[in-house]
């Protein structure tokens, strides 16, 4: 099967003389305050929350920022828009667009499946395997940032969720054997356990939380680690504010 072309090409190269930035730290302003030492590739990493929380918003401007700094390479991929809509959504917010962050979406491949009766529909869990293969053989160690936009919309498009922790497991180790950071966006309702039908919460290495809460008769967003392997960080909520120049984190949400 052939892997579709991305909407973006990537320019080529690091630029001469650019630091690299830390990877969360420095990505989105007031990070600092929450994450006293960075993460460390491989990292396999649940973004979670509900509608309207930002999480499609955070990683893309955490991924974005860091390959800016960088000159690395990332592939998101998106199930539950086109990548046109995404972009759009993200120039609304102010959010830098870079253009070594290849975004990808299904919809062309989504739409064959429905209109053609095929004896053995399509893997898409596979096909997202083979398309990091093909980036990291074409970027090398260059290729470095994955994100899945999202857990849910990849379980809707599967025929078969049996054994589907196993499977988990499975395409975690993968992400981490190709020595990936990833950001994998889950849907989830406040107070719900931070997995859907995989164990998720267990198989992975981080968990951010994003939120709403109403705070003084004022509905805010929050964002919280509940979990970060070998990293030094705050569990606290912080504020997570939409400016002019996109995401800011202030400090900690008022009770």
């Amino acid at each position: 099967m052939q892997i579709p072309l991305p909407l973006q090409q990537p320019c080529c190269g690091r630029a001469q003389g650019t630091a690299v930035k830390r990877l969360l730290r420095d990505s989105i302003p007031g990070l600092e305050k929450v994450f006293r030492t960075d993460i460390e590739a491989p990292k396999v990493v649940l973004v979670t929350g509900p509608p309207g929380s930002m999480k499609t918003s955070f990683c893309y401007s955490v991924i974005s920022s860091y390959l800016l700094s960088s000159g690395e390479y990332g592939l998101y991929v998106t199930l539950e828009e086109t990548a046109e809509s995404h972009l759009r959504n993200m120039r609304s917010l102010n959010i830098d667009i870079n253009e070594n962050l290849e975004i990808s979406d299904f919809t062309d491949l989504r739409e064959l499946d429905e209109i053609v009766e095929v004896d053995a529909p399509t893997d898409y869990m596979e096909f997202i395997i083979q398309m990091i293969s093909y980036n990291k053989k074409k970027h090398g160690d260059q290729f470095t940032m994955f994100t899945l936009d999202s857990l849910g919309a990849l379980y809707s498009l599967m025929e078969d969720v049996k054994s589907i922790r196993k499977k988990m497991f499975y395409f975690f180790k993968t992400l981490r054997d190709y020595n990936l950071t990833c950001f994998i966006v889950m849907e989830r309702s406040p107070g719900s356990p931070s997995e859907l039908l995989g164990d998720e919460g267990f198989l992975v290495d981080g968990i951010i939380e994003l939120g709403l809460d109403r705070t003084r008769g004022k509905l805010v967003r929050y964002m919280r680690v509940e979990k970060m392997r070998s990293c030094e960080h705050s569990m606290e909520r912080h504020t997570l504010e939409v400016g002019e120049k996109g995401l800011t984190i202030l400090g900690p949400t008022l009770a």
